[in-house]
């Protein structure tokens, strides 16, 4: 799995931070130390570390994965990475 996406609302950019949906590679959220969730009204897990955006970011480089773009999307930041 190439593509990642890993995001964090606005006013919690010291953590948690989302990183993978209920189909991510299980190894990689082992590694994150990642912690799988359902919240109330969604119909989809969730996995999410309590490590800011950036403790994640520097995990998934040394991995290889790099930024491909980073936005905003209303109250959350959003990071797409890519790994060769």
């Amino acid at each position: 799995m190439p593509y990642l996406l890993i995001s964090t609302q606005i006013r919690l950019e010291a953590g948690p931070t989302m990183v993978g949906d209920e189909h991510s590679d299980p190894n990689l959220m082992d590694f994150l130390g990642a912690r799988k969730r359902n919240m109330p009204g969604n119909n989809f897990c969730e996995y999410y570390v309590n490590d800011a955006p950036r403790v994640v970011l520097d995990k998934l480089e040394k991995l290889g994965y790099r930024v491909v773009s980073m936005t905003g999307v209303g109250q959350t930041l959003v990071w797409c990475l890519h790994r060769e």
